[in-house]
């Protein structure tokens, strides 16, 4: 601060010059303001009617009428618009206003480019910190630099130039939150994009924001259910948890996430989906998914498309995120899909490159493991001290030619507590959802399950790691023993139940009731392409004639050594009457 206090200059701008009252006056206000006696120069201008203009460095005191003007207007901008009649308030506002001798601390715009702006004096500008350019664009600080900084802007360069001024804000990055948001498709600025009017919202939140301490949190122990048969009985997330969906592009990613987003009716739970570099029509897409099945009243959907700007792809996630942290305070348990973080890397890069940062392996910036953990650390269940809402978030991150060990994928990995691993092979060959079972984990595991479902799926994992390992060793045998072959039927017939059409999920007793039926070799002997059929009457018939079994299943979420057993009787008794 000395080397600047020696250098400090001060000059005011006016059309007449102050008086030697004037002049002390404003030499005790700087005095006051900076701590010592700053040079004041006077210099002629007819710019500023009605007052003058105050530069001391990088801050301005703009007590002209324009000035005090919009003084006047950024206070009428806070006032409430809730009420059906403003007018009384912004009277009120008016008359209870008072001008102050407020400094604004402008910069000026070096270079500009690619949505990259450097920008010169304003040497208190902080990390993340908003500033406001010509016309209203706004812009984020990315790079702190000895002389200057970097900014990213969040439109359209076009009306900066160099020699342009750049102001501070004093504010962070942040997202209008709110109930009013379920049901609206926003952007990363939580600007509706949906056509659908302006939201009302309920306040205001950093897009960054730090992750629960430890104590803050409790054990991931209640379910998440998704629906889909394969992820709920063999690696269930759990409310709080980070779940990883991986694999190659179109095998299915973004099916399972909203599949689990549809999953969540009458289950209060509020679902976020952020749609990172995807095209409009798919946003679209998506949006009249979740509205034609009832799942759009509950979910918000946060796009920036592929025609956005680097830096709204980057904020997207983490504005989604905001949004979240708001229901998770209020002690309601969230789901938030990020579709999907390769894109986002992608996104960072560019934004790194163009800030003349250097790469690091496979182009990427050292931090780009810091730019993904910051964001997922903040999914949690929270302890029932601070409320007890959970946030349980489901990266989606896409590979090349299965490739997990590349830098972005183990990154992430890292970071979640599991992984569902989509195969291509599998996918093409009709298994649909196509998880691999044998890199699929989930480091939950059952604390994450009812005792119902814990129960029912027993040695369903093993059964199908001997079935893909017996097919590998099998496929070029042409004969095969009763055992091998029986054992090879078995094994298809788990990987047909495990197929599931897409926006359809199961609920917890469809599961258990076929998983019990499935691993009581019930379905032995019936042809592979007759197991889906199979399994849907049979289902039907339980939901009719034994209702209540399925209500003590979906309300206790517990399966005794008894019911276990009724389900097993039932389903021979269907079995021989099966044709």
């Amino acid at each position: 601060m000395s080397n600047e206090e020696k250098i400090l200059t001060a000059v005011i701008y006016s059309a007449a010059e102050p008086s030697k009252e004037q002049k002390a006056r404003f030499g005790q206000f700087l005095k006051n303001k900076y701590g010592s006696d700053i040079p004041l120069q006077w210099e002629m201008s007819d710019a500023f009617p009605g007052g003058f203009r105050l530069e001391v460095g990088s801050d301005i005191y703009d007590w002209s009428v324009g000035g005090r003007f919009r003084q006047l207007r950024d206070t009428l901008v806070k006032v409430p618009t809730s009420n059906g009649n403003i007018i009384p308030l912004l009277k009120e506002s008016i008359q209870a206003w008072t001008p102050e001798a407020m400094a604004e601390q402008v910069g000026e715009v070096i270079t500009v480019g690619d949505g990259i702006a450097t920008v010169a004096g304003l040497p208190q500008a902080t990390f993340g910190e908003i500033l406001l350019f010509a016309d209203g664009v706004r812009g984020m600080v990315q790079d702190i630099r000895r002389d200057n900084i970097g900014c990213v802007l969040f439109s359209s360069d076009e009306s900066v130039t160099q020699g342009s001024s750049v102001k501070r804000t004093g504010k962070t990055a942040g997202t209008p939150v709110g109930e009013n948001f379920l049901g609206r498709v926003v952007d990363s600025l939580g600007s509706p994009v949906d056509g659908l009017g302006d939201i009302t919202a309920s306040g205001y939140m950093p897009v960054e924001a730090q992750a629960p301490p430890i104590i803050d949190r409790q054990p991931v122990d209640t379910p998440l259910e998704t629906g889909i048969f394969s992820i709920d009985s063999m690696f269930p997330i759990g409310r709080g948890q980070r779940e990883l969906i991986i694999g190659d592009r179109q095998t299915g990613k973004t099916a399972i996430a909203i599949d689990a987003i549809i999953n969540q009716k009458g289950k209060n739970c509020i679902c976020i989906y952020v749609a990172i570099g995807q095209k409009t029509s798919s946003v679209v897409q998506i949006q009249q998914t979740l509205k034609k099945h009832g799942a759009l009243d509950y979910s918000i959907i946060v796009t920036a498309s592929a025609s956005d700007p680097a830096p709204l792809q980057y904020i997207a996630p983490y504005a989604g995120c905001a949004m979240g942290e708001y229901f998770m305070r209020q002690g309601k348990d969230v789901l938030i899909v990020y579709d999907d973080l390769s894109k986002h890397a992608v996104a960072y890069r560019a934004l790194s490159l163009l800030l003349d940062r250097s790469p690091g392996r496979e182009a990427y910036p050292g931090d780009v493991f810091y730019l993904h953990s910051r964001l997922l650390e903040r999914a949690a269940r929270l302890s029932d001290e601070i409320g007890g809402g959970s946030m349980t978030a489901l990266p989606i991150v896409e590979t090349q030619a299965g490739d997990v060990s590349a830098y972005i994928p183990t990154n992430i990995i890292s970071i979640t507590d599991g992984q569902i691993f989509l195969e291509s092979d599998l996918f093409f060959s009709g298994q649909r959802p196509a998880v691999n079972v044998g890199l699929s984990v989930s480091r939950v595991g059952g604390d994450a399950q009812t005792k119902a479902m814990k129960k029912a799926s027993g040695t369903l994992r093993i059964d199908l790691a001997q079935y893909r390992e017996m097919e590998v060793f099998t496929q070029f045998a042409s004969d095969l023993d009763d055992q091998t072959r029986s054992q090879l039927e078995y094994g298809q017939g788990l990987m047909r139940m495990l197929r599931q059409k897409q926006y359809k999920p199961k609920s917890q007793h469809e599961q258990v009731i076929t998983l019990v039926m499935a691993l009581a070799h019930t379905m032995q002997g019936i042809p592979a392409d007759d197991v889906p059929a199979f399994i849907e009457r049979f289902i039907e018939m339980v939901e009719s004639d034994h209702r209540e079994l399925c209500d003590r299943i979906d309300q206790t979420g517990k399966l005794d050594d008894d019911l276990k057993q009724e389900i097993i009787d039932i389903s021979a008794a269907f079995r021989q009457k099966w044709q």
